[in-house]
């Protein structure tokens, strides 16, 4: 009789442990939160908001009242670990990616509420949304649709490569790209578009996320493909 009490007492204390390990008040939350959830929570006040791009970046445009934490700096993490744990901190950079890195580092170092922005600036700009100029002038927008449109008229098959520097999927497919257009160069032209010396015609052309390929041929746009991609994969479905 002594045991069974023993093994039921002893099983209502592990019950009561896992009750308060799990959705308990001290928990971190970390989520990847649309532009508009994110525009909403900033709209509710009392969160600290971090852009973690470079400063260049910074300058050429960024949210209101955005505090700049450059995630490739030396000193991110003790930068960070100045904000205030139990506040919200919301974060954000051009795609998503460095910001999610960073949201990771701030759940391990014991941050109450993470949110990323999921797309980053790169969908808040095709969303319409506002930015702000930083202190140091912003460099030119870049090419339009309409420059474009002048690029890939003729008779070549023409394949634009929408990247960026910080990008690794972006740098991982570059030379698969480029040893497609040297292999085919008899009919095909490679044009590569830096996402952040182009971002008018980012916007004008709704791209929020890259890599992102297009196949133009006589003007004409024929095929898109948004992400990594093999080549096979490319020749299989554009038919070059």
């Amino acid at each position: 009789m002594k045991k069974l009490i023993f093994i039921v007492f002893l099983a209502s204390l592990v019950n009561m442990a896992s009750c308060q390990s799990s959705g308990g008040p001290h928990g971190t939350i970390k989520q990847n939160i649309s532009v508009n959830d994110f525009d909403n929570k900033l709209s509710a006040g009392n969160v600290q908001l971090i852009d973690v791009r470079t400063p260049e970046e910074y300058a050429q445009g960024h949210l209101k009242n955005a505090v700049n934490l450059n995630y490739n700096s030396d000193d991110f993490e003790k930068q960070i670990a100045k904000l205030d744990k139990t506040r919200p901190v919301m974060l954000y950079c051009l795609s998503g990616g460095r910001s999610g890195k960073a949201a990771g580092k701030m759940e391990d170092m014991g941050f109450a509420e993470v949110y990323n922005m999921d797309g980053g600036i790169m969908k808040w700009n095709s969303a319409g949304k506002p930015l702000e100029n930083g202190s140091v002038t912003a460099k030119q927008d870049g090419m339009t649709v309409a420059d474009l449109n002048k690029m890939t008229a003729g008779t070549k098959y023409v394949l634009v490569d929408y990247n960026a520097t910080w990008c690794e999927p972006c740098k991982k497919m570059l030379p698969v790209l480029e040893a497609l257009a040297e292999k085919k160069k008899d009919k095909l032209a490679l044009i590569k578009v830096n996402a952040d010396d182009h971002k008018q015609l980012m916007k004008e052309k709704g791209i929020s996320s890259i890599p992102y390929l297009e196949l133009y041929k006589d003007g004409k746009l024929i095929w898109s493909h948004n992400g990594l991609i093999e080549e096979d994969e490319l020749l299989k479905e554009t038919g070059l």
